[in-house]
């Protein structure tokens, strides 16, 4: 038997096509707690996914340092940048 389409309210952000996203994004629960349950969910996923796992790498802690740097380089790139043209005027 051939498997029933998925509502695209219900897929997954990876399976939704483009032209999909829209709808998608509309599905979506946007309160205050609907939010929070999305983190929460998505650390969960990381967490099991990299961290709590038998033979652990340096991988998911990597990630979260690299995303941690980026971070803070977008929210100081204002600063950052007025520094660098102060310093040589």
């Amino acid at each position: 038997m051939a498997d029933r389409p998925v509502p695209v309210a219900e897929k997954r952000l990876m399976d939704v096509k483009l032209g999909e996203l829209p709808r998608w994004l509309a599905g979506r629960n946007w309160s205050p707690n609907g939010l929070v349950g999305g983190v929460l969910g998505g650390y969960d996923r990381y967490y099991n996914k990299y961290i709590n796992v038998k033979k652990g790498g340096i991988g998911g802690v990597a990630m979260f340092v690299f995303g941690y740097v980026v971070l803070s380089y977008v929210w100081d790139y204002e600063h950052l940048k007025h520094d660098r043209w102060r310093k040589y005027h």
